[in-house]
């Protein structure tokens, strides 16, 4: 095994946990948008819409570069096939979990929400394939990408970031924010073009969902993750993402108001999407910069409650999204004010959710089905051992 002494980064660990705890409003709030969902309210909610684009536009793009950061911290812990190893089952494990467990009763659910279970036989056998893919996958596609991004990893962690480093030692005393955003926004256009090809050269291939996840996702998200692991292993670049900048934040403000614009003027035929991805990978960068500033003044501490809700946070996550849907079936329509449905929803998903969590930390079995970890017999230590520690 390999060793290597590392600082705990409460802060990161927050932000991680914080993220994925905000799909619970961001996905109550887009039953009360003007967004098409599985489920919508009658009358959508402006500031709600407002608000579910302001998640949307940034927060898988710094969750990716947290992915990335402690990815590449337990790539230095482990030998390669080990990291490989407990990086996959930490994700897989959980995935498939959830998808025998809450996206296939999801799915059924649904099916007769819109009443469309009686249209299932007349479907074809690609077509059952997709909807499957698209279904079952469900917000369970950021674990699927993360295994994708974790077996590339065993080729980038070991080879690209060396080479790197020993061909040109002070690369990274040339790195600025500014430089940075070009690249990414650079990125955004190089993205938005391999799409635009796609959609020329083959169109149905981008409504497949096991191709738009493993591969037009990952290939979205790369630059993040890498981002994150470039991060850990040069302090001076994790020193600038974690320095406020008011570069930073203004190139935020402006990305995110170009993102309504986009949304709200914007044509699906035309080029609306990749000018989306164009934004949002700039606006990306840009979040990183402000969530890793203000979370490393606010959240760096140890803390018992924090560090409840980072251990709970991926099992309310997971169980959080049919409890959603649920919700908005058959809970909305019985509340007129979408203020009020939207925070009656809060109260509803996060009170059931922490309960099932508790509930789960009793029963070893689901704790590792929900965890990928392996559960062992806590040890018992005499006061004399405890005294010791």
């Amino acid at each position: 095994m390999k060793t290597t002494s590392t600082q705990r980064e409460y802060f990161l660990d927050s932000i991680r946990a914080w993220l994925m705890l905000l799909g619970i409003p961001f996905h109550i709030s887009l039953i009360y948008s003007s967004h098409q969902w599985h489920v919508n309210s009658v009358e959508p909610s402006w500031w709600l819409t407002l608000f579910n684009d302001f998640v949307h536009s940034f927060r898988m793009q710094v969750f990716f570069v947290i992915s990335g950061y402690f990815s590449y911290m337990l790539f230095l812990r482990y030998p390669r096939v080990k990291w490989w190893k407990v990086r996959v089952e930490r994700v897989g494990i959980p995935m498939v979990t959830a998808v025998f467990f809450l996206t296939l009763p999801q799915f059924i659910m649904l099916q007769f929400v819109k009443g469309q279970a009686d249209k299932w036989h007349t479907l074809s056998g690609y077509e059952k394939y997709n909807t499957l893919a698209w279904e079952l996958i469900s917000h369970l596609w950021f674990l699927l990408v993360l295994m994708v991004l974790t077996s590339l990893g065993l080729i980038w962690f070991k080879n690209i970031s060396a080479r790197i480093t020993e061909d040109r030692p002070g690369w990274t005393k040339n790195i600025t924010l500014g430089k940075l955003s070009i690249v990414f926004l650079l990125l955004g256009v190089f993205y938005a073009a391999i799409r635009r090809i796609l959609l020329y050269v083959y169109p149905p291939i981008l409504s497949d969902g096991l191709f738009y996840f493993i591969v037009m996702q990952t290939l979205f998200y790369t630059p993040f993750f890498i981002l994150g692991a470039i991060a850990f292993k040069h302090p001076s670049i994790k020193a600038m993402l974690t320095a406020p900048s008011r570069g930073c934040a203004l190139g935020a403000v402006a990305a995110f108001v170009a993102y309504v614009v986009n949304q709200r003027y914007g044509h699906g035929d035309a080029w609306m999407y990749e000018t989306e991805y164009v934004i949002t990978m700039f606006l990306g960068l840009c979040m990183v910069n402000v969530v890793f500033s203000l979370g490393h003044r606010l959240l760096n501490f140890q803390s018992a409650r924090v560090t409840y809700f980072v251990n709970a946070s991926l099992f309310i996550y997971l169980v959080h999204h049919p409890l959603t849907l649920f919700y908005g079936a058959y809970i909305t329509p019985h509340i007129a004010s979408n203020t009020l449905g939207f925070i009656s929803g809060l109260v509803f998903v996060i009170g059931i959710a922490l309960a099932l969590y508790e509930i789960h930390l009793r029963i070893p079995m689901l704790r590792f089905l929900f965890s990928g970890k392996p559960q062992t017999k806590p040890v018992v230590k005499t006061p004399v051992e405890k005294e010791l520690q």
